[in-house]
């Protein structure tokens, strides 16, 4: 199995994305390599003290070009041939990586995945997703948190079926409980869009639909898959990510907060296109790059991509 990273990406790019591969292959299995893709002569120096065993199992691939977080997305790819991101879902589209991680542009990676590799026929749009941390212990998942703003109930639907899949095939959830985040537990809570989707997801086969669920539980483990549109999940997380942040600066320290540290995670899978395409944060340093690409190999290694395709082909 080979993982490819985008060594050009993030604020802490290249040493971070590099250090960071090294400190993942430490880890994983020794039949996985990684792909480092970027400006060989700024790769090369960070290499200088790495052990041969790991030195081996890392494949330099020169792309000289950056996309930097100021480009504009759709434009970037074609603009930009030789950049690290081109030149990873280009390696993706023909099988010569399995999986391609980036802590760069999120714009450009959505972009790479949509018309590079595509999305996987039925899926109406792609997502990405991020972990809740629960109270008691172990993790639940919140889906959309930032790609689709604007939702329609088939959508929603669809989140609730590939955040099923996820929780299932990656998290070991043996039956994920699906619940829709809503501003009240009653099925006649919500506006238009959740009312709507409630009706969708109850009965169904396809997912274990629990109800609503309300902003206060999103911790609690009520659920193991909280459904949402992107504008409210992206709010959901970036408030989380903000009380960590405040927390962390006053000094103030505790284990079950501390599992909000966007370190622990890494990165996140763009659910529903063709191909495994991990977004990280851009402010990664390399154990947020070495969890990145951990995260990587577990959704290969999975077959998650092949399982959702089989799911919405029935």
């Amino acid at each position: 199995m080979v993982i490819g990273i985008d060594i050009s990406g993030g604020d802490f790019a290249p040493k971070a994305n590099v250090l960071g591969a090294v400190l993942a292959l430490r880890k994983l299995p020794d039949f996985v390599r990684i792909a480092l893709i970027g400006d060989q002569e700024k790769i090369q120096p960070l290499l200088s003290d790495v052990e041969s065993s790991v030195e081996e199992r890392l494949i330099l691939v020169h792309a000289p070009e950056v996309i930097t977080m100021h480009d504009h997305p759709t434009r970037a790819l074609p603009q930009k041939p030789n950049s690290s991101i081109a030149v990873g879902f280009e390696m993706l589209s023909k099988g010569k990586i399995q999986s391609f991680a980036s802590t760069g542009n999120t714009g450009a990676m959505l972009v790479g995945a949509m018309y590079k590799v595509n999305a996987i026929p039925g899926v109406i749009r792609p997502c990405i997703t991020s972990i809740l941390p629960v109270e008691s212990g172990g993790n639940s998942l919140i889906l959309d948190v930032g790609t689709n703003a604007d939702c329609k109930p088939d959508v929603l639907y669809q989140f609730a079926r590939l955040g099923s899949l996820y929780a299932k095939n990656v998290l070991d959830k043996e039956k994920p409980r699906v619940a829709l985040l809503n501003i009240g537990e009653e099925e006649s809570k919500g506006n238009l869009l959740t009312q709507s989707a409630y009706k969708l997801m109850n009965g169904t086969k396809d997912i274990h639909f629990v109800g609503n669920i309300e902003g206060r539980d999103l911790f609690t483990g009520k659920a193991d898959v909280v459904v949402c549109d992107g504008f409210t999940g992206n709010v959901v997380l970036k408030q989380a990510e903000g009380i960590y942040s405040i927390m962390k600066k006053r000094g103030i320290k505790d284990d079950y907060f501390d599992r909000f540290n966007y370190e622990n995670y890494g990165g996140t899978p763009i659910l529903g296109v063709n191909s495994d395409v991990i977004i990280g944060h851009g402010i990664s340093n390399e154990v947020a790059v070495q969890n990145m690409l951990i995260h990587a190999f577990e959704v290969a290694n999975s077959r998650l991509t092949n399982k959702i395709k089989e799911a919405f082909q029935k």
